[in-house]
Order: C-alpha cells, then sequence, then structure tokens
C-alpha cells in the first residue's frame, strides 16, 4: 500500500549572529545553512497496519508525514501509495487520506462544527448518503451528539480533537495519518480517541501512520515502529524486537528511547 525509497528532503535555513550589527549585516548579506530533514528513507508499510513512527524532535517525522500527505514535495526519491505518487496527483490522492495535524485545525472557527463538516462533504465531493452515514457513525463512536451545534472556538482541546479525527474520516480514508493527535488531552479523552483508532483499524482495515511523543500510544496502538533519528530510519520492528537491543529489556519504553537517543548520539 504504502512504498517509500530513498527519500530525501532539505531546507535552506536562514541563520545570523546575535546584535546589531549582524542584523543590520544580515540585510545585505544573508547566510544560509542547509538543513537535510530526511537523508534517503525508505520503508513499506502494508494495508491495516498501525505503524508508530517515532523519534526525537527535529528527527524528520512531520516532514515525512506532509509529503506523504502531498504537501511537500521531497527533492530525491519515490512514494507510491495506492498507486498514486502524492505530490503528483494531489486531487485524486486526497479522497483516499485522512490527516490530523495535533497542532492544526481543519475546522472553520466560527462556525458550529457540523457545518464544517458540510463544508467538507462539498470539498471532497462525498456523496449524501455517505456522508449521512459517515456522520452518524462518527457521532456515535466519538461522542459527538452534544458539541455538533456548537462552534469550533468554544470547545475543550479534547473535544476539538474527537472533531478533528471525525472531519478526516467523513468521505472514508484507506490511510489515516495521525501526527500528535493526543497532544495536550486528559486521559479520558487519550483512552476514547486510542479505543476509536482500534476499532477503525479493526472494522475497516484503515492503515495508520502515527507520530507521536506519547509512549503510552505507541504501546497501545502500534502494531510495528520505525524509530527515526537526523533523517534517517534507525530501527523498523516490534515493540519486543527494540527492546532486545538495550541491557536491560524491563525498562519502560520511554527510558528505552531515551537510552537509545544517548547511545546513537540523536
Amino acid at each position: 500500500m504504502i512504498h517509500v525509497s530513498r527519500l530525501s528532503k532539505s531546507f535552506k535555513v536562514y541563520k545570523r549572529e546575535a546584535g546589531i550589527y549582524q542584523a543590520i549585516h544580515s540585510f545585505f548579506q544573508r547566510k544560509y545553512e542547509r538543513v537535510d530533514a530526511l537523508d534517503s528513507i525508505s520503508f513499506d508499510i502494508p494495508k491495516g497496519e498501525i505503524v508508530g513512527y517515532i523519534g526525537p524532535n527535529g528527527a524528520g517525522k512531520s516532514t515525512t508525514i506532509k509529503i506523504l500527505s502531498g504537501i511537500l514535495v521531497p527533492d530525491e526519491g519515490e512514494c507510491v501509495i495506492n498507486g498514486y505518487v502524492p505530490w503528483k496527483d494531489r486531487k485524486e490522492y486526497v479522497k483516499k487520506i485522512g490527516v490530523v495535524f495535533g497542532q492544526r485545525s481543519q475546522l472553520w472557527w466560527d462556525i458550529p462544527v457540523i457545518d464544517s463538516f458540510h463544508l467538507l462533504k462539498d470539498i471532497y465531493t462525498i456523496e449524501p448518503t455517505i456522508f449521512q452515514e459517515s456522520l452518524t457513525e462518527l457521532t456515535a463512536l466519538l461522542d459527538l451528539k452534544e458539541i455538533l451545534k456548537m462552534p469550533t472556538r468554544q470547545l475543550s482541546l479534547g473535544q476539538r480533537m474527537r472533531c478533528e479525527i471525525a472531519a478526516s474520516l467523513l468521505h472514508r480514508p484507506d490511510i489515516l495519518f495521525l501526527d500528535e493527535p493526543t497532544i495536550g488531552l486528559d486521559a479520558v479523552s487519550k483512552k476514547a480517541v486510542r479505543t476509536f483508532i482500534k476499532k477503525i483499524n479493526l472494522e475497516f482495515q484503515t492503515t495508520v501512520i502515527l507520530t507521536t511523543h506519547d509512549m503510552q500510544d505507541i504501546e497501545s496502538l502500534a502494531q510495528r515502529i520505525i524509530l527515526i533519528g537526523k533523517g534517517r530510519v534507525l530501527f523498523d520492528g516490534t515493540i519486543p524486537n527494540l527492546r532486545d537491543i538495550v541491557p536491560d529489556p524491563k525498562l519502560s519504553l520511554e527510558d528505552v528511547l531515551v537510552y537509545l537517543y544517548q547511545k546513537l548520539g540523536i
């Protein structure tokens, strides 16, 4: 379903020293530094798998998700998902995916949530019958009935994230990209989101790629993890396989990752 081969992406970042003189000098002559966000990464993900895509800040996780969702164009490499190249076949491709960024919203801030859903229905050209079926199902599964008529700005973070996930699934995508979906949520909301992700994966064979720093999300959901650091894939396997690498297999997953980050210098 998802084939990624030798994917690379770099950015040009503006740099200058502190101070007024340096600020004036940079006005006439800017200095840039190249940052390699992704350095020839490769992996394959079959249909129906939940994959935890993890790594420290700046490892390249969000860059990968943006390329896989068609937002960014890589410098090198290839990516084919369900027969589509995300950045080339974007119009048709986005009808097959759902994306949730924990710190970004696809809901309109000042209108009721249900109105945002109807706008998304028109954007994705969802048939009325399918839209109503999806809306009824998602409302029940995510407990949205009491908040559908509320403006997004009046929702709590947990309520908004449940609505964001529903919005990303209205068109019944084959693949769901989740970038920090439980960031800032309380324990009850996190549990509800995890339960829902498991449910859609089991019932509809939805492929899920999850990036998060919450190791409870990973342990609860992921069947496989891909560890990335400095833009490179460092590990690809199961959690037990990862624990076998460290001296003490009884360490928590968070401590295992801290050990590996220190050992690998990332």
